[in-house]
């Protein structure tokens, strides 16, 4: 009976640990994330110098960093009357009168499990740049993941700040 347990109990260690490592993780970096219009980062925040709060906005006052709605696009691209190439698309139900009734699905780059709560308000306040967790987006034209956003990413960051590593900091 004891010779069964041994062997039993090494099968499910295996067994357990590759569920584990073959398991769906979604908050992983992916790097073959595709978004519906071409929109490059390298050209608006690093050849044009438009800072990331300036599209990002929400960031500054809401715990969530979202893509900016067309208009935003329309505001400075129709200004200058450009209404060819990659805007024509975004712009045509803006100059047709008739809004869109979806904005443009973007695609997820980051994705935290849902047993973590992060706020981009207070990191802006902290005066922590947009690079420091998304890499130099501003030399990218399509973005990909370039750090691993996980417990001891963040761990080290707040220890090295002197910011509270306090559990219900983060996890709820």
């Amino acid at each position: 009976m004891h010779r069964l347990l041994i062997p039993l109990a090494v099968i499910l260690l295996i067994g357990g640990a590759l569920v584990a490592a073959m398991s769906s993780r979604p908050w992983l970096p992916r790097q073959d994330v595709v978004q519906p219009i071409a929109f490059s980062h390298r050209l608006h925040a690093g050849v044009n110098k438009i800072p990331c709060l300036y599209c990002h906005s929400t960031a500054r006052v809401s715990e969530f960093s979202v893509a900016p709605a067309v208009q935003k696009c329309v505001g400075c691209h129709g200004n200058v009357g450009i209404k060819t190439g990659a805007l024509q698309a975004v712009m045509q139900p803006w100059t047709d009168h008739d809004p869109s009734p979806l904005e443009i699905q973007w695609n997820r780059v980051y994705q935290l499990p849902d047993f973590v709560r992060f706020n981009h308000r207070p990191h802006i306040r902290a005066g922590v740049s947009c690079q420091s967790c998304h890499g130099p987006v501003e030399m990218m034209d399509r973005v990909v993941p370039v750090y691993q956003l996980n417990m001891g990413f963040c761990l080290n960051c707040h220890t090295q700040r002197g910011v509270s590593i306090d559990c219900v900091v983060c996890h709820h």
